[in-house]
């Protein structure tokens, strides 16, 4: 019997949040790219929380828009409201996070999708790949379609051998309720590809006519909106904002949850999968956090066309009569009619430590892994990790040198080589505290950290690479000036200090130090600077930052200057460390199992230690060509 057979450059199974950056940068850059999703309308789904954005997670949308990505574009265009985090601590920290409209966002991308030259989406399961020699050669479909490809991404989520459970009710479905991907699971495994068991949840979806606000905290969203993607026009953005509201948990809703923790599927073994550690559920909180008295719960609507709300904070898989009865002890939601019951997922995703630092595996050539797949949790880490694998996977098509972003270039980076080169036993989460060069790597300085990669990659036009040459030149110039203005003790500026409550001057002083002052910045003082130039705010924000943190910035320079050397140093692919002598046991074993590409990464691997680093280093240069 006659089956398809089509030919094409790249396939990219999955068209969630990473196999959307992943098709649209593959597309971009010129090759035939096709995208397999079990249902259309399921593109760019939110399927749980209904934001974008966050701590460390904001830095990871602006830098995928500074690579060229999409995910930065859209929610500019489709939020409902916008907050910029951590305001009261330093610039390293602040993340822009904002409230989608779900289902707006997700039909702005598919229309992004579906007008992208060299771009087809088909709707399809994909159950089996084509390996031979050790290199993919395409995928089948459950129909019996065959589509051979130079290059396959992996970008399935959460949908491989799905299950969403509550209580005792079970259903071998993905997220929402829509189809699973049953057979893809079999045929990596038949290729060598060790895979895990993991599980995320979701809280449940409320009816906002049933809510009582009174009894919540408003939160409204900031005055002045700051855009995610570096090309929205600033004054766009300025909308009017939905409000989110915060109530709190209670000893009563812990009371109900511990009485029925013998019925939760995560306590009663009846959930395999390892959840993640930083979105507990409400159970696991209530267990895990015994001496606290309440919990913040979110309030956070869905979008403007729909009365559905999400109950952030309070995710479960207990039985829907328990949840019925938690949530109603909350207060604000005593009346609260629930639309959608919280639900847990189990799914089957890789150990990402079987994948290079460009996202290709080890020991499948050609195939590419982006996104929840890789064992890491939300839509930021997977759209991040989906443009990386798609551009990768198009330019070794083209034959080109692929792009790997080290920890000192990008939040991507570190997210990458804490998934390629560390245990991870629990879906992985992006977080400030893991990047250690955060200093900088902050979401504001993200298009002059990245925009040049874009540009190299080919996904940043000419344009936009002038645009950042120039903003560089006028950052530049302006520190240069400002560090050698002088000003004298006179009436204005001594006026000014003491409005700041900042000591007055007894000699001269520049801006530079002026502005070095805790309690003063760029901004404050324009009244005594006569000679200042018209600037852009972002420009102006970049001055006062890096005269304001002048020393941090060169000590954290110096400190990348000393990992930049390691990470040069490369180890041969062949590398056979069974003939280093004075490597300890365990560090021969990591060494073989991670198969680390240079002596940076193999300092990270967990059980190889600095004395193992040593000796590595030593090996390596006696044994240099």
């Amino acid at each position: 019997m006659n089956k398809l057979v089509e030919y094409i450059d790249v396939a990219v199974i999955g068209a969630g949040h990473a196999g959307c950056e992943a098709s649209l940068a593959a597309a971009r850059l010129g090759l035939e790219t096709m995208v397999f999703t079990v249902s259309v309308d399921s593109i760019a789904m939110m399927p749980c929380n209904p934001n974008i954005g966050g701590s460390s997670k904001g830095h990871l949308v602006k830098e995928i828009d500074a690579l060229g990505g999409e995910m930065g574009k859209v929610i500019d265009k489709t939020f409902i409201q916008s907050k910029m985090l951590n305001k009261s601590k330093g610039p390293a920290v602040h993340s822009l996070r904002a409230q989608a409209d779900k289902k707006n966002y997700s039909n702005t991308m598919r229309q992004v999708l579906e007008n992208t030259p060299h771009l087809t989406i088909k709707q399809a399961e994909v159950t089996e790949l084509i390996v031979e020699d050790g290199t993919v050669k395409g995928v089948k479909t459950y129909s019996g379609a065959t589509y051979y490809a130079k290059a396959v991404v992996l970008c399935t989520g959460t949908y491989l051998k799905a299950r969403c459970i509550y209580g005792d009710v079970s259903n071998y479905t993905g997220p929402n309720g829509l189809q699973a991907a049953n057979y893809l699971t079999d045929s990596l495994k038949a290729n060598g590809v060790e895979m895990f068991r993991f599980k995320t949840g979701t809280p449940a979806r409320i009816d906002k006519r049933s809510i009582d606000f009174s009894k919540m905290e408003e939160q409204k969203g900031d005055e002045r909106v700051v855009p995610f993607s570096f090309s929205t026009d600033p004054e766009s953005v300025q909308i009017d904002q939905v409000s989110c509201w915060l109530t709190y948990t209670n000893e009563k809703t812990h009371e109900i949850i511990r009485e029925n923790l013998d019925r939760s599927p995560l306590y009663s073994g009846m959930i395999e999968g390892t959840g993640p550690r930083y979105c507990p559920s409400i159970e696991d909180k209530v267990v895990r956090f015994a001496d606290k008295s309440r919990h913040q719960v979110f309030i956070e609507p869905e979008g403007l066309n729909t009365n559905e709300m999400y109950v952030g904070g309070m995710s479960s898989s207990l039985p829907e009569d328990v949840q019925h009865e938690m949530y109603h002890s909350v207060p604000g939601l005593e009346h609260a009619k629930i639309v959608r019951n919280a639900y847990a997922i189990e799914y089957d995703c890789i150990n990402p430590r079987q994948l290079m630092p460009t996202l290709e595996f080890k020991n499948i050539k050609n195939l590419f892994s982006g996104g929840q797949f890789n064992g890491s949790s939300g839509y930021e880490e997977a759209a991040a990790q989906g443009l990386i694998a798609g551009i990768n996977a198009a330019l070794k098509v083209k034959g080109e040198e692929l792009l790997v972003l080290d920890r000192s270039e990008a939040y991507i980076g570190v997210l990458i080589d804490d998934l390629v080169t560390k245990e991870n036993h629990e879906p992985y989460r992006m977080m400030t505290s893991r990047a250690e060069y955060r200093l900088l790597l902050r979401q504001d300085n993200a298009d002059l950290r990245l925009r040049e990669k874009g540009y190299r990659v080919g996904l940043i036009s000419e344009e936009q690479y002038q645009d950042i040459l120039e903003k560089e030149r006028l950052i530049k110039e302006e520190i240069e000036r400002v560090e050698h203005v002088n000003v004298g003790a006179s009436k204005p500026v001594q006026e000014l200090l003491e409005q700041y409550g900042s000591t007055p001057l007894t000699s001269g002083s520049t801006l530079g130090e002026l502005i070095r002052r805790p309690e003063l910045n760029y901004e404050v003082l324009a009244p005594i600077d006569k000679n200042r130039p018209e600037l852009r705010y972002d420009i102006r924000e970049q001055v006062n930052i890096n005269i304001k943190y002048d020393g941090y910035i060169t000590r954290q320079l110096k400190q990348v200057e000393q990992f930049k050397k390691l990470e040069s140093k490369k180890i041969p692919e062949d590398m056979d460390y069974d003939q280093v002598k004075s490597l300890r046991i365990e560090a021969v074993q990591k060494l073989k199992l991670y198969r680390p590409v240079s002596i940076g990464q193999a300092s990270r691997i967990a059980g190889v230690s600095p004395a193992d680093v040593s000796v590595l280093l030593v090996y390596l240069e006696s044994h240099r060509a």
